[in-house]
C-alpha cells in the first residue's frame, strides 16, 4: 500500500462543519526520499524504501552513508519499505503530503509508550483479590491463583500474569485524514494514534 513516513507532533481539536469539537493528532508527514527500489528481479520481491528525518553524519555507520549518497541525499533517522505503490517511482524521488487527501481513510502504525514492568490489574485489568478479610495483608492488586496443581505442575503459556507492558507495534485502521497543510508538510487525522511525541509513524493510504 502507498504511504509514508511521518512524525507525531501532538493533539488538538478542530471543529467541524456541523460545530463538533473533533480530536484530531497532527502528524508531520514527509517529505520522505526514496533510498531504494527493490524488484523481483533482484531482490526477488518488489517494494520501495523511504527514508525520513535528518541524522547526523558523525551518527550515520559508512555503509549507510554509501547507500543514501547513491539516492542523492543526506543521512535519514528512519528507513521503511512498502509495497504496492501506485506511483511509479526512481531512486531519489521525493514522496510528499500531496498523497494524501482531505475526507479519505489512512492505516497508522507506531510504536505504543512503555509503561515498564507493571502489575496484573494495570496490565490486563484485573479487578485484585478483592474483599479484604480473614486477615489478609497487601494481597488487593495480586493476580490470585494460577490454576494449575500437581498437574501440569507448569505455568501455562500465554498465562495473563505481571510483566512489560507497552512498547508493542500497534496499527489504528479506518482514522479520517481532516486536513492536509502541504507547505508545512502537516497531515490532521481524527482520534489517537499509538506512541508519544515525536515518535515515528508509518502511514499508509
Amino acid at each position: 500500500m502507498p504511504g509514508l513516513i511521518g512524525k507525531k507532533i501532538g493533539m488538538t481539536s478542530v471543529f467541524s462543519a456541523e460545530g463538533k469539537n473533533v480530536p484530531c493528532t497532527v502528524i508531520e508527514a514527509g517529505p520522505c526520499v526514496v533510498t531504494q527500489v527493490k524488484t523481483m528481479e533482484t531482490d526477488g520481491y518488489e517494494a520501495i524504501q523511504l527514508a525520513f528525518d535528518e541524522k547526523r553524519e558523525k551518527s550515520t555507520t559508512n555503509p549507510l552513508k554509501g547507500h543514501f549518497k547513491k539516492a542523492g541525499t543526506s543521512p535519514k533517522a528512519k528507513l521503511v519499505e512498502l509495497k504496492e505503490f501506485e506511483n511509479e517511482l526512481k531512486l531519489g524521488d521525493v514522496v510528499t503530503v500531496d498523497l494524501f487527501d482531505e475526507n479519505t481513510f489512512v492505516d497508522i502504525t507506531g510504536v505504543s509508550k512503555g509503561k515498564g514492568f507493571q502489575g496484573v490489574v494495570k496490565r490486563h485489568g484485573f479487578a485484585g483479590v478483592g474483599d479484604k478479610t480473614h486477615g489478609q495483608h497487601n494481597r488487593g492488586r495480586a493476580p490470585g491463583s494460577l490454576g494449575a496443581s500437581s498437574y501440569p505442575s507448569r505455568v501455562f503459556k500465554g498465562m495473563r500474569m505481571a510483566g512489560r507492558t507497552g512498547g508493542d507495534n500497534v496499527k489504528v485502521e479506518n482514522l479520517k485524514v481532516i486536513k492536509v497543510i502541504p507547505e508545512s508538510n502537516l497531515l490532521m487525522v481524527k482520534g489517537s494514534v499509538p506512541g508519544p511525541k515525536g515518535s515515528y509513524l508509518i502511514i499508509e493510504k
